[in-house]
């Protein structure tokens, strides 16, 4: 990290911003019960300024916490191109983190099946959580935390409705379809602005996404614009968008599974007042 000893302007802002992320981290982890006591937390570390910040601040959480819980953190070398295998343990190593490089060529499979200048987030994405999930188990993870933020969650509840027909998003917190694993994402409250003026004052060795990063015209990219422009032209509309997920009422939606519509009917007190009424 850059020395900001002779520049207490920029210290002072870092600490409030650390401060944000660590209590919305913090406030995140306790709705949703995220660690417990006992917990071992494999962090995903992709090496985007989102797991960075993750790991970051849940190392500075674990050290206060009224709980224990063990940290481990898991990269999955995708063998990308190109990819700089020496900069996350080099930098791990000198954290002094518990880490594992998990070495698998999902970049060779997704080449092979996806068709050139096709999106291969949806592949990618579901290897990478087959080889995470696995791993997980075998070194006893009881959870796996994800470094999505508050704009990861509303960029995909707007692809969900506009492309998919579905009103839904990545929860804060979920179990894997086999009841294995817990899958938390601890910056579930924090937004990509914060995380990201973070990663540039913390320096983190950033290593770019080759595989999917560089796509153009890709559909999150469309749903993260059409944000970006509301919150410019609405200040706070992100942030009530982001409640309105979190006060969902199905009464006053159109789902038959979650609400009873069908047998939704007055009630006898309302039908005899009616018939009163009527007389």
């Amino acid at each position: 990290m850059m020395d900001l000893s002779s520049r207490p302007k920029e210290k002072l802002e870092l600490n409030k911003l650390q401060k944000r992320l660590r209590r919305m981290t913090g406030q995140a982890i306790s709705d949703f019960n995220m660690i417990e006591d006992g917990d071992k937390v494999m962090v995903c570390l992709s090496g985007g300024k989102d797991s960075f910040t993750m790991l970051d601040i849940l190392r500075n959480l674990q050290a206060s916490a009224p709980i224990n819980f063990s940290i481990v953190a898991v990269n999955l070398d995708q063998k990308q191109p190109g990819f700089p295998e020496h900069i996350l343990p080099a930098y791990l190593e000198e954290l002094g983190v518990d880490f594992h490089i998990l070495e698998r060529d999902t970049y060779s499979i997704v080449k092979e099946i996806v068709p050139e200048g096709k999106t291969t987030c949806g592949l990618c994405s579901r290897l990478r959580r087959g080889s995470l999930y696995g791993f997980a188990e075998e070194i006893g993870a009881t959870k796996i935390a994800l470094g999505h933020h508050r704009d990861d969650i509303l960029e995909t509840f707007f692809l969900n409705m506009f492309f998919g027909g579905k009103l839904k998003t990545m929860p804060p917190k979920l179990l894997s379809d086999d009841g294995k694993h817990v899958v938390i994402r601890p910056l579930a409250y924090c937004k990509e602005k914060d995380i990201e003026a973070f990663a540039i004052a913390k320096e983190y060795p950033i290593i770019p996404c080759n595989l999917c990063g560089s796509q153009e015209n890709l559909q999150r990219q469309v749903a993260k614009d059409m944000l970006n422009t509301w919150e410019k032209e609405y200040p706070g509309r992100t942030d009530i968008m982001f409640s309105a997920i979190k006060n969902v009422v199905p009464s006053h939606l159109a789902d038959t599974e979650l609400f009873d519509f069908k047998d939704l009917k007055q009630s006898e007190d309302a039908l005899n007042k009616l018939n009163i009424i009527s007389l």
